[in-house]
């Protein structure tokens, strides 16, 4: 089953070209189906390539989804027009009294800043309450999964030495876990953060548990009892080239960064890179839209609390 996406939207023709199926909104008003209701709040700052990476992950279910797409109200970005914005986004005072079925909160490039000092902080705390009785499940994505953790759960972030950078193995601590079906007994998944989480800092603390780590990277992913929360520390939504645009651009600004590791062939950067995260990315979105989304939301949307 398609996308259902807002007519006139970029990443309709992009995701066409890569033969993803897709409807706007005018032809999906004449299908008698109940779509999903998806909200993603995005966070990062080239919004029209994460419009697409989420869009592509999202499609390949045989479910309808119908996508909003949500802005902070008091942020204005600097790397998307307000065209875009005006014609794509809502704000969460027009939201806020809507229940959905599913959420996505992406990462933010504000991660060396203190959660507090993050000038929307007290909006997204706001968003990150208003998701707990309004939304079925939400999924945290890279600082999203910091600060959701931090905000519901007092679970800190930590600065690291260098760049965690690069595509890396994971292994699943529950297999049991609807999520994991279909999972490898290792899998890989790209990372691109300068802050960590510490495992030790889940001890003792109810309601959350991790679910998937790293032995180079660390905590992966952790998720709430009832999976109404999963947080996913990397970035499974990347395309193949998103880290090797962040490469040369840090360099080209005299940043200290060094190769992403598992990703170039032979390490050189001159190589097309290679894509070793796509089976698990849309695994893992396939899993949480079927399991944690389709099958615990009541048909009528008003009943989710």
């Amino acid at each position: 089953m398609p996308l259902n996406l807002p007519d006139g939207l970029p990443a309709i023709d992009l995701l066409r070209e890569e033969n993803i199926f897709v409807i706007d909104q005018t032809r999906a008003e004449h299908q008698d189906i109940r779509p999903l209701k998806i909200v993603i709040l995005n966070l990062m700052p080239l919004k029209i390539a994460t419009e697409t990476d989420l869009l592509r992950l999202l499609s390949n279910t045989p479910l309808q989804i119908e996508i909003d797409f949500l802005q902070i109200e008091g942020h204005t970005p600097k790397n998307t027009s307000r065209d875009h914005l005006t014609a794509f986004y809502k704000t969460f005072s027009m939201i806020r009294e809507k229940k959905f079925d599913g959420m996505i909160i992406t990462g933010a490039p504000v991660e060396h800043l203190p959660f507090e000092a993050v000038d929307y902080w007290h909006e997204i705390c706001d968003i990150f309450d208003w998701a707990q009785k309004n939304v079925t499940s939400t999924m945290y994505i890279c600082w999203a999964s910091q600060a959701g953790l931090y905000h519901h759960y007092g679970i800190p972030k930590y600065p690291l030495e260098k760049k965690m950078f690069g595509v890396f193995d994971h292994c699943v601590n529950d297999k049991k876990l609807p999520l994991f079906r279909g999972f490898d007994d290792i899998y890989k998944a790209p990372h691109s953060r300068h802050t960590e989480l510490k495992a030790v800092d889940f001890k003792g603390v109810s309601g959350v548990k991790i679910v998937s780590e790293s032995a180079i990277a660390g905590v992966y992913m952790a998720m709430s009892e009832n999976g109404k929360q999963i947080f996913v520390t990397g970035h499974p939504e990347y395309s193949l080239r998103t880290l090797d645009r962040e490469y040369k651009r840090d360099l080209e600004r005299g940043l200290p960064i060094e190769l992403p590791k598992n990703y170039y062939p032979r390490d050189d950067a001159s190589k097309r890179p290679i894509l070793s995260w796509r089976s698990h990315a849309n695994l893992l979105f396939m899993n949480w839209l079927n399991y944690y989304v389709y099958q615990e939301t009541p048909y009528d949307i008003e009943d989710i609390s």
